[in-house]
């Protein structure tokens, strides 16, 4: 049996509007974040989610508590769905980063770890998600790189073409989970 994964990225943080490349830095959510995070309550409560599972970072937490706290759904961290560590780039320029993405994809960042090592994390999460929600349906509230692993690891797609690729926000992208993906 299956899961089915709702991977929701974090709301807008003031980092992200000044263009700001958080890392594992604490982040906070901008106005208009906080905004997106009450209509991601919204949009998914009263549609059969059996749990939140977020990031342990500030703005995955703050954009889990304000969209779900106030409901029955519980909301459990998880460090295995941090975004990637950029070591000494952790509240760079997102110019910086991003111009290391696609050699980091195997080398980890100066002082961090590479998109693999977020792979690697994202794949050990996915193991004991099967085993726990098999049936259910569970949304993730993650960040890009976890993303990119999600689909590396789901749907095949190449890790270097998705750090390349501008992010594209929407409200959800969809997953199936099984016991033999993980």
């Amino acid at each position: 049996m299956s899961v089915h994964l709702v991977y929701e990225t974090h709301a807008t943080t003031e980092d992200n509007e000044g263009g700001i490349a958080t890392g594992w830095l604490p982040g906070r959510l901008s106005a208009a974040g906080r905004l997106q995070a009450e209509e991601l309550g919204r949009r998914r409560r009263g549609t059969g989610v059996a749990a939140v599972y977020a990031s342990d970072l500030a703005c995955a937490v703050e954009t889990a508590r304000i969209a779900f706290d106030d409901s029955d759904i519980p909301v459990r961290l998880d460090a295995r769905l941090r975004e990637c560590d950029y070591g000494r780039l952790n509240g760079a320029p997102v110019a910086d980063v991003a111009a290391l993405r696609r050699r980091c994809v195997d080398e980890p960042f100066p002082g961090g770890q590479s998109y693999r090592d977020v792979v690697d994390a994202t794949r050990s999460f996915l193991v004991d998600l099967a085993a726990a929600h098999a049936g259910d349906t569970v949304v993730v509230v993650s960040h890009s790189a976890n993303r990119w692993a999600l689909q590396h690891l789901l749907d095949g797609t190449p890790l270097e073409d998705l750090v390349d690729a501008p992010f594209d926000w929407r409200p959800g992208w969809d997953f199936t989970v099984s016991a033999a993906d993980a």
